[in-house]
């Protein structure tokens, strides 16, 4: 847990800043975020926001799930859009380079390798792919235990090689099911509001994919979290999970991007509560089952674009506010300083 204790400096300095208190809305709430977390870190009340090296990780893992046709694309496109990222040519790339952040890919579990030699493409596999969730557990609790400490291990050296800021992105044809399933699992809300359209799904499709996912939800009542990933999660989230499981642990920010890894979000924090305070909700996905999860989370998101993409992308596209609440934070002047006198 943050030591609040250095909550009422970092909001005296925010309050002090030459503008009404509250006028800079959710900017204030996420400086005041950044300064907590980084004085946690350094152990002292932090006047200065640092940004280094941040780092967008997409995690990409392949679902049995697929075969039954819940998405309008075949498992191989996961493979395909893998390439993509690491080619340069994916809306994640795009936003990465004009927001100065590192991407790294990373092989959870794709149903059809990728050989590539890159220190940003990172192979840890579980599998080729998850079981079908509804017809069997998607893996081993082991092989769920084993995901999340890669994701933890994967997370600390990017930290320790000088990262101070991480966002999470995936890729996997399916996994819409999966993070609908692990939100209705672990909340109990109803199969029906926690799936949504994911790639663009028919009506007919939307209804088949509901009955697939309840078929996983049935078998995870009364399980502890790390068996209803097993049963329902997918080799991308519990690595996502390790990864915000380590950033709290390294007292690290994470933007988090839209549904799939907000629902690894939301297991990490059954799992350790301490995480959420290091999470940053970068926007509100389009897909249906995000809004129920942000609530769950009690989180505000920066943004809301109607995004759908996954990938990270919305967790890139709000570089520029954190970077926003870091400059005022840092350099915009006190009323002392600027001489402003408010009677």
């Amino acid at each position: 847990m943050l030591d609040q204790s250095y909550s009422e400096s970092i909001w005296h300095r925010i309050n002090q800043k030459t503008k009404p208190p509250g006028a800079l809305g959710q900017l204030e709430q996420l400086a005041h975020q950044l300064a907590l977390i980084q004085s946690n870190a350094s152990g002292d009340a932090v006047t200065k926001v640092e940004i280094n090296q941040p780092t967008a990780i997409v995690f990409a893992g392949d679902h049995g799930i697929a075969d039954e046709g819940v998405s309008i694309a075949p498992s191989a496109v996961t493979q395909q859009m893998v390439l993509n990222f690491l080619a340069g040519g994916a809306a994640i790339n795009c936003f990465c380079r004009v927001n100065q952040v590192a991407l790294k890919v990373v092989d959870c579990g794709i149903l059809i390798p990728v050989e590539h030699d890159s220190e940003d493409f990172i192979v840890q596999r579980l599998g080729d792919r998850t079981n079908n969730l509804a017809r069997q557990a998607s893996m081993t609790t082991e092989s769920a235990r084993q995901g999340i400490e890669l994701g933890k291990q994967l997370v600390g050296k990017i930290v320790m090689s000088g990262s101070n800021l991480v966002m999470f992105g995936e890729m996997g044809i399916g996994n819409t099911s999966s993070a609908a399933a692990i939100l209705a699992a672990l909340s109990g809300l109803p199969v029906t509001q926690c799936v949504g359209r994911g790639t663009g799904i028919s009506d007919q499709q939307w209804q088949k994919k509901v009955e697939l996912v309840e078929q996983g939800v049935q078998r995870c009542s009364g399980l502890e979290v790390i068996d209803v990933l097993a049963q329902v999660g997918g080799f991308e989230i519990v690595q996502m999970v390790g990864g915000f499981l380590a950033a709290a642990e390294s007292k690290t920010p994470v933007l988090v991007d839209g549904f799939i890894v907000s629902a690894a979000a939301y297991a990490a924090s059954q799992i350790n509560p301490d995480c959420r305070e290091i999470m940053i909700f970068a926007h509100q996905s389009h897909e249906a089952g995000h809004q129920y999860l942000l609530s769950q989370l009690d989180a505000q998101p920066l943004l809301d674009l109607s995004l759908r993409l996954g990938e990270g992308t919305g967790a890139a596209l709000s570089m520029p506010l954190v970077r926003a609440a870091a400059e005022f934070y840092n350099n915009m002047a006190s009323f002392e300083q600027a001489g402003v006198v408010v009677d």
